[in-house]
């Protein structure tokens, strides 16, 4: 870390901060004791991935737009099915959209567990990385390694790798895995299950910074269950529409100081999608036993403490897990393992709940079943003005912290939202520049 001050100016910066996917800055302007400005800058390279679907068969959209992440491969191939079935006019079987279902489980088992042992705890425990909470705690490394574990193991099952499934298709599956592929699933979950128990209770303890903020919040409403691979688009200014209306509302504009698009709602309105947003709109949705946890551990109806967000995302782990058992004791293999998806000219939007939030895939087909139009969301791009809202409140609040730690609480509010800003390198630059 380098620092130099003035009377005039005082400077922080930071390199290779681990525990953030992508590459970013963070430059934040005082005047007078006044946050003028929180700007994260994002310098990942542009996406190409429309361009690279544009001219390509419709059923090459869930291959292809998996390559987008590796930690949510699957948010981004369900997105993908939705949009191109929607726009071919299909509607899957029963059987399907339940293993569908099972298959996102262990993307959301696999992706929360890492945030929160690997990239996140250590912000609260006083600890640099996994290495030094290992060092620390390793009980509790090894508890979320091994929930880690069954969510890839999840994924291996029914996706056939843990990394850019290669069994997931348009209409379906490639192979429908056998009940006893499927039952074999049952001894891990009950063990997973257990120890995400074990981390809503443990990430309660954890000393959690006072913040209250004021969000939109956006996610997909479930019907009967807590929404993760389909639903309505919610909010809690009661927004209640279909992904295809809601899919125009979302107005993306280009920044010149960030490749990153950001998003507004109706081309006005800063927005929240992720686990505090599903949350706040259907905890009425989740079983008994897992809102009894999440009341044990402080959470109240709506939680609008963003550093309170690990314990949400807690909670949504032990979910998961649960639903993922009940999916495998209720399994029944679809046969044929994928309806037919012939390709015809249409429209169609898809939206899932990442791990990280809401993800909008929208695609026009031609009468060939070639992919005219495509339009990607990730839940970052939706989320970056309330990262930068926050930054402003946190910085402003803590004007009189050091150096170090005022840039260490910049950085653990980035990591409350666990960006996906990019998959390669991993650095935030911070700085703080005062003026009187």
């Amino acid at each position: 870390m380098t620092h130099s001050a003035s009377v005039s100016e005082r400077l922080l910066q930071v390199s290779d901060l681990a525990r953030v996917e992508g590459e970013g800055s963070l430059r934040v302007v005082v005047r007078g004791g006044t946050v003028q400005e929180a700007a994260l800058n994002i310098f990942e390279p542009p996406r190409v991935v429309e361009a690279l679907l544009r001219g390509r068969r419709h059923d090459e959209a869930p291959d292809i737009t998996a390559r987008v992440c590796g930690i949510c491969p699957v948010a981004y191939q369900m997105s993908a099915c939705a949009a191109v079935e929607q726009a071919c006019g299909v509607v899957v079987s029963d059987p399907i959209t339940a293993l569908r279902r099972l298959l996102y489980c262990g993307e959301w088992i696999q992706s929360h567990a890492l945030h929160i042992y690997l990239l996140h705890a250590p912000d609260f425990l006083g600890c640099q990385d996994a290495v030094g909470l290992a060092a620390l705690d390793p009980n509790a490394v090894e508890r979320g390694l091994r929930i880690k574990r069954t969510g890839n193991l999840l994924m291996e099952t029914v996706g056939g790798r843990a990394i850019h499934p290669v069994n997931v298709r348009v209409g379906g599956f490639h192979r429908a895995p056998t009940t006893a592929e499927i039952q074999a699933l049952r001894r891990p979950l009950q063990v997973a299950l257990e120890d995400a128990a074990a981390t809503v209770e443990w990430v309660s303890r954890f000393d959690i910074p006072d913040l209250e903020a004021d969000y939109l919040f956006v996610a997909l409403l479930g019907d009967q269950q807590y929404p993760i691979e389909a639903g309505r688009v919610g909010s809690s200014a009661g927004l209640d529409v279909s992904p295809e209306e809601f899919e125009p509302m979302v107005i993306e504009e280009h920044e010149q100081r960030s490749t990153a698009l950001h998003a507004r709602l109706r081309g006005r309105d800063r927005y929240l999608t992720g686990p505090m947003a599903r949350y706040a709109l259907n905890r009425e949705r989740l079983p008994e036993e897992v809102r009894r946890a999440a009341e044990a551990a402080g959470l109240a109806a709506v939680c609008c403490n963003p550093f309170q967000s690990i314990v949400v995302r807690a909670v949504e782990l032990m979910y998961a897990c649960g639903e993922a058992l009940r999916l495998v004791d209720s399994y029944q293999p679809p046969s044929p393992p994928a309806d037919p998806v012939p390709g015809r000219a249409g429209s169609g939007t898809g939206a899932t709940e990442a791990p990280r939030g809401l993800l909008l895939h929208h695609y026009e087909l031609d009468d060939t079943g070639l992919i005219r139009v495509a339009r990607l969301v990730p839940p970052t791009s939706q989320n970056q003005l309330a990262i930068e809202a926050d930054l402003r409140q946190v910085v402003q609040a803590g004007l009189e912290l050091s150096d170090a730690d005022l840039t260490w609480r910049c950085e653990q509010t980035v990591r409350n939202y666990d960006p996906c800003i990019s998959c390669a390198a991993h650095f935030l630059d911070v700085t703080v520049e005062r003026q009187r």
